[in-house]
């Protein structure tokens, strides 16, 4: 099953869309925004400023978050011109949304309000189609790259799943080979990404990727939140909702060399996926129906399309 015909983020603007359910990839965006700020700076002392500057964003969503990493590489760009009284560039800004073009385009303007007529005039913003795992942009056209909370998703299903009975994914009770499997299919799309970036990007040019991982280096660690995806669709069996050889037959395609680019900066942080503020956790039992109602949706955002492809959408009443 390729991944990108059934995956894709909740469209629209409703509970349990994207757009309403993505906390978590915000502070993610905000805590990478000094990394991106000095890999853009660092690319242009090295480089000049261009008379056209090409950036991507590697699946941006619809939502809120749309355009928070292009806009502070805008920002980034135009403030360092500011400081070189240089004019700034034309950018030429590339989107993959995936899915929901029509939502991102409708956000454009209001973008271009927010940043003002200089902005408005010297940037230019389209949507491409495509997997990330394959060649999208002609060679050595492309300045600067960024892909948040995108690459742990696998082109497709990794082969020899069969034997995972009872998960959905790594899971404690997955036999040897299932860990096996996602890591070589890791390794292969990974592969091809840094292989046809490699073909796209400028020399100098740089990319900053952000990736989910797990804290604990057993891919199988019962702190992974997928492990109550799986335990709810167990509790649907055991209700007679949905059939056990069909969860034994749903994995999901996510996962925490080539030698085209050198890594400049790795960085580990520990976000905190519950969106409610901390200093509000009192542990009373509305709190935990509040925090399940939150989980609940954010995943519902992210995996209901998958979902309901193999299991229908009966499971979602």
């Amino acid at each position: 099953m390729a991944a990108e015909k059934v995956l894709w983020m909740n469209p629209a603007d409703h509970e349990i869309s994207y757009a309403n359910n993505s906390f978590y990839q915000k502070e993610v965006l905000v805590k990478v925004r000094p990394i991106v700020e000095e890999a853009i700076t660092d690319m242009l002392k090295k480089i000049g400023v261009p008379t056209c500057m090409k950036v991507v964003d590697m699946g941006c969503a619809s939502g809120p978050n749309t355009f928070q990493a292009i806009s502070h590489v805008i920002d980034t760009v135009h403030g360092m011109c500011q400081q070189q009284e240089l004019k700034l560039p034309e950018l030429e800004v590339l989107l993959i949304p995936g899915n929901d073009f029509n939502s991102v385009f409708k956000s454009i303007p209001d973008f271009y309000k927010q940043k003002g007529d200089l902005v408005q005039e010297r940037c230019f913003i389209r949507g491409v189609a495509g997997s990330f795992y394959h060649r999208l942009f002609p060679s050595t056209s492309l300045h600067f790259v960024h892909s948040s909370n995108g690459l742990h998703w696998l082109s497709k299903l990794p082969v020899g799943l069969e034997n995972n009975k009872g998960n959905i994914c790594m899971a404690r009770s997955s036999p040897p080979n299932i860990f096996k499997a996602y890591a070589n299919q890791f390794q292969e799309d990974f592969t091809n990404f840094l292989c046809s970036r490699s073909k796209e990007i400028i020399r100098q040019g740089c990319m900053v990727l952000t990736f989910v991982v797990r804290r604990n280096p057993n891919p199988s660690h019962e702190h992974h939140c997928l492990e109550l995806l799986a335990k709810s669709l167990l509790d649907l069996v055991a209700q007679g909702i949905v059939k056990e050889e069909d969860v034994d037959s749903f994995n999901l395609p996510i996962v925490e060399k080539g030698g085209s680019f050198e890594i400049k900066q790795l960085q580990l942080f520990i976000m905190d996926t519950d969106p409610l503020r901390k200093d509000e956790k009192v542990h009373n039992k509305e709190f935990y129906v509040k925090m399940g109602n939150n989980i609940a949706n954010t995943f519902k955002a992210g995996l209901e399309p998958i979902l309901c492809c193999h299991f229908g959408d009966a499971i979602l009443d």
